[in-house]
């Protein structure tokens, strides 16, 4: 299967989208951690959902936006990371909550480390908001784009 690419600029950065038939693939801040190797992907102008996708994020940017529709093509992850990421999509614009509620709420209590492990490795930025993860004292922990982005993000939706 091949993926398609194209760069956006946006108010943090240039971010990379990546895109199949299916849907998207991912999405990286540029030197974000966990960045694909894109060698053997297709650069493209256009793509439907990598247009799409493009679109929603600047719509996000400039908070016309809260809810992003773009399909997720799923060839990532185990079915662990997979169940994370899915209950991340739950979790309302504008609002946060911790790792270990987040993994109360996969039925795994005991993994908080395990959740924040799949966390930052989430293929999709912002559209699959891990920025909305806090430490259980309400306090800013990690995010593979940088916590400045990340406080930025949350910023952002709380305005």
């Amino acid at each position: 299967m091949t993926f398609q690419y194209k760069h956006i600029s946006s108010p943090l950065g240039q971010i990379l989208i990546a895109a199949s038939d299916e849907g998207i693939k991912g999405l990286w801040f540029e030197n974000q951690q966990h960045h694909p190797d894109i060698t053997s992907w297709q650069a493209v102008r256009s793509q439907k959902w990598l247009d799409q996708c493009a679109s929603e994020i600047q719509s996000y940017f400039l908070g016309t936006l809260r809810e992003f529709k773009s399909p997720l093509s799923i060839p990532w992850g185990t079915e662990f990371q997979q169940s994370v990421w899915r209950e991340l999509r739950l979790i309302p614009f504008g609002q946060t909550t911790s790792y270990g509620e987040l993994a109360t709420r996969i039925k795994k209590p005991q993994a908080v480390r395990a959740v924040g492990a799949a966390i930052g490795k989430n293929p999709w930025s912002i559209v699959v908001p891990c920025h909305r993860i806090i430490g259980a004292n309400g306090n800013l922990t990690g995010y593979a784009g940088g916590l400045e982005k990340k406080t930025s993000l949350l910023r952002l939706e709380m305005e």
